[in-house]
C-alpha cells in the first residue's frame, strides 16, 4: 500500500475550504501542494499556512504534475466544469456538494470521470458524520429488523449569513434546497439504505429581501418501503441545536446566544455588494479569518440536526457523540471517542479508494442520487403534487 500523502489542489479557497482547513492541517494522510483563487489575499495564507503552489489559472492547477487529487471548492454553478477540467487532465476528484445544478452536468461529470480512470468522491456532506455512518451500521445489521421511518429536522440561520449575490437565486444554486437539502437528503438516503421513489414537498420563500427558499417540508417515499419526513429552516429564530446539547453543527460548543446575532449583523450592512465583502472576510484569508491552527478541538462530531430512525424493533437516535438506542426494555447509548481531526470521515473514503482499492460510497452515482431528490424537491413545492424520480423533472422551478 502506498503510504505516502495524497497530495491535493484545490481549487476555491472560500468558505467551503475553509471549513476543510482543519482537517488538511490534522491529518497526516492529506497534504495541500497547490491552490487556485482569483484574490490574491487567501493565495498568500495558503502559502503561509502549507507552502503550497499558488496559480492564477484553473488549467494550470489542474495540470500541475504535483497534484493527485483536485478539491473542487469553487461556487456550486462552476462544479461541472472543474470536474471535467481536473478529470481532463488525469486528476482524481474531490468535490463539494451540491454535485451541480442539473442532473444532465451529473451525467457529463461521472462520464468524464469514468472516461479517465479517476475517482469521484462528493463531500463534505453530513452523511460522512460518523454518529449518521455508526446509525446506519446499526441498521445494516438487521439487529433491530428494517428500517420503516425517519424523522430528520434542523432550523439554523443559514439565509442570514452574509451571501453573494448568486446565492440567494435558485437558478444559481442558491436558497437552502442546494446547499441544505443536499446535507439533509444525502443523511435520509444513508439511513435508507435504499433508493428514493417519490417526494412530495412544501418550500417558503418569506423574505422579499433573500428570494430563494429559505425552508422547506418534505416526504420521501423509498424502493424498500421506508417513508421519511424531513423539515429545514433557516429563517434564524429557533435553532435546533438546543436539542443536541449546544453542540454547534461544527461540533463545537455553542452559546445560545450566537444564534439571534446573524440578522442584528446583517441589518448593519448597506449593499449586496457589502454583503458579499463581509463574507469574503470572514473565510480564508480574509481579515476576520480565525486561524484553524489556535481552534481548540472539536468536542463532539459535526452533525445537521435531530434525527431519529425507527426500525421494527427500535428507534436510533445518532447525536454529536454517539448514537442512542431505544428498543424495548432498552434505552442504551453507543458513545463515540472525541474526534482527533474533524472531518475525518471524508479522509478514510479518499484514502480509502486511492491508497487501499476501496470503492467509495459517496461516488458521482450516489451524489447524482442525491441531486435528483433535490430537485424533486422543488419541482413538488412548485406542482403542488408527488414527483416520480423515475419520469421526468424540471432541473429547477420556474
Amino acid at each position: 500500500m502506498n503510504a505516502a500523502p495524497i497530495r491535493i489542489g484545490v481549487i476555491g479557497l472560500g468558505r467551503a475550504f475553509s471549513l476543510m482547513v482543519p482537517t488538511f492541517f490534522r491529518d497526516p494522510r492529506v497534504k495541500i501542494v497547490a491552490g487556485f483563487d482569483t484574490r490574491e489575499e487567501p493565495l498568500r495564507q495558503l502559502v503561509s499556512d502549507f507552502g503550497a503552489a499558488t496559480h492564477r489559472e484553473v488549467e494550470a492547477l489542474c495540470s500541475d504534475p504535483q497534484v493527485e487529487v483536485v478539491y473542487v471548492a469553487s461556487p456550486h454553478q462552476f462544479h461541472a466544469q472543474h470536474v471535467e477540467l481536473a478529470a481532463r487532465h488525469g486528476k482524481h476528484v474531490l468535490l463539494e456538494k451540491p454535485m451541480a445544478l442539473t442532473l444532465a452536468q451529473c451525467d457529463a461529470m461521472i462520464a468524464a470521470c469514468e472516461r479517465a480512470n479517476v475517482h469521484l468522491i462528493v463531500g463534505h456532506c453530513h452523511s460522512f458524520d460518523a454518529p449518521y455512518i455508526l446509525a446506519g451500521d446499526l441498521v445494516g445489521s438487521g439487529e433491530y429488523g428494517a428500517v420503516r421511518m425517519i424523522h430528520a429536522l434542523n432550523y439554523t440561520d443559514f439565509l442570514y449569513r452574509p451571501r453573494r449575490p448568486e446565492e440567494l437565486q435558485t437558478q444559481e444554486g442558491g436558497g437552502v434546497v442546494f446547499s441544505q437539502a443536499a446535507h439533509q437528503l444525502d443523511i435520509v438516503r444513508l439511513l435508507a439504505g435504499s433508493p428514493v421513489t417519490r417526494v412530495r414537498a412544501a418550500a417558503g420563500r418569506w423574505d422579499k429581501a433573500r428570494p430563494t427558499e429559505g425552508a422547506y417540508v418534505a416526504m420521501l417515499w423509498f424502493a424498500n418501503g421506508c417513508f421519511a419526513s424531513v423539515i429545514y429552516s433557516g429563517y434564524a429564530h429557533f435553532d435546533s441545536d438546543e436539542w443536541c446539547g449546544w453542540t454547534s453543527e461544527m461540533g463545537g460548543e455553542k452559546s445560545p446566544e450566537r444564534h439571534p446575532q446573524a440578522r442584528q449583523r446583517l441589518a448593519q450592512v448597506g449593499t449586496a455588494a457589502d454583503e458579499a465583502a463581509l463574507k469574503v472576510s470572514t473565510t480564508y484569508g480574509g481579515p476576520q479569518y480565525s486561524d484553524e491552527r489556535a481552534a481548540v478541538p472539536a468536542r463532539a462530531y459535526q452533525h445537521f440536526g435531530p434525527v431519529i430512525v425507527s426500525c421494527e424493533r427500535a428507534d436510533l437516535r445518532p447525536v454529536p457523540d454517539g448514537v442512542w438506542i431505544h428498543s424495548d426494555g432498552e434505552r442504551r447509548k453507543i458513545a463515540l471517542p472525541p474526534p482527533a481531526v474533524p472531518r475525518a470521515e471524508v479522509i478514510d473514503e479518499l484514502h480509502g479508494a486511492l491508497r487501499q482499492g476501496l470503492t467509495p460510497q459517496h461516488d458521482g452515482t450516489w451524489a447524482r442520487g442525491t441531486l435528483a431528490a433535490c430537485l424533486a424537491l422543488l419541482q413538488s413545492s412548485t406542482s403542488q403534487a408527488d414527483v416520480l424520480l423515475q419520469g421526468p423533472m424540471q432541473e429547477y422551478p420556474s
